[in-house]
């Protein structure tokens, strides 16, 4: 518990402006986002929702559209068909059963169209202040390597990380660990030369060593690349980040 939380700690100061890297205005925008974050990127899903929520700014709207318009402007995420009826079933779900607006409980939020446990944490800890563990690819691939847990299930790396740390902490550990894991702890040749924890990390020498090797593989602002968010919180410019460019923009 102690290696572990100073871990974090240390991943707090390297990333003091992390952050959900979806652009969101309302909660809304944030459930129908993670839903069609889904094998893709989040930069990808940042480019394509700007078209989406000017045409169906509310979840009435969504409810109401057209399938085959909705599916040509989630084309570039993936797997839209899919995508489409999930974004038009809990839109339809949020206007018919919870009055337009996007309920602030868990076991609501996981009875909607294509939201799970990962959806409905993403929404509670960065819509409405509650804390959640975010248990997607990377955080799954780095608690690992830390040797946090040795579980592969995402319920129970859930519940044996979230022993290890406090409520309260649960929201900002999820989004330190995943940036980590974007931007230098990547799952095929991890910049273990560039890591700042790496003295702290049982997995040390899984990746690159060599600090010049590793600095090359840095992704994102630690490589001088702009984020995912088109449009990022101010602390994240702040700290010399710089927006994504927008769809089509090359």
């Amino acid at each position: 518990m102690r290696r572990a939380r100073r871990i974090d700690r240390e991943l707090a100061e390297v990333y003091p402006y992390a952050h959900p890297e979806l652009d969101f205005e309302n909660p809304f925008q944030l459930v129908v986002a993670t839903v069609l974050s889904a094998q893709t990127t989040d930069l990808r899903v940042n480019q394509t929702t700007p078209a989406l929520f000017a045409k169906y700014p509310t979840p009435a709207d969504l409810a109401a559209a057209d399938p085959l318009e909705v599916e040509e402007i989630l084309r570039p995420t993936g797997f839209f068909r899919a995508k489409t009826r999930s974004v038009i079933g809990l839109s339809a779900a949020l206007a018919e059963d919870f009055g337009g607006e996007v309920p602030g409980r868990l076991e609501d939020l996981v009875k909607l169209p294509g939201v799970g446990r990962k959806t409905a944490f993403v929404v509670l800890g960065n819509a409405f202040g509650r804390p959640g563990i975010t248990v997607d690819t990377h955080f799954q691939r780095l608690v690992r390597r830390f040797r946090w847990t040795d579980e592969t299930d995402p319920g129970k790396i859930e519940t044996a990380v979230g022993a290890l740390f406090p409520k309260k902490a649960w929201t900002d550990l999820s989004h330190h660990v995943i940036w980590h894991g974007r931007r230098i702890c990547h799952a095929r040749k991890p910049a273990c030369g560039a890591c700042p924890i790496a003295p702290l990390c049982p997995a040390y020498g899984e990746g690159e060593t060599d600090p010049e090797k590793a600095k090359k593989l840095l992704k994102y602002e630690k490589g001088g690349f702009p984020g995912q968010r088109l449009k990022p919180p101010q602390a994240y410019l702040d700290a010399g980040g710089r927006p994504a460019p927008p769809l089509g923009s090359g």
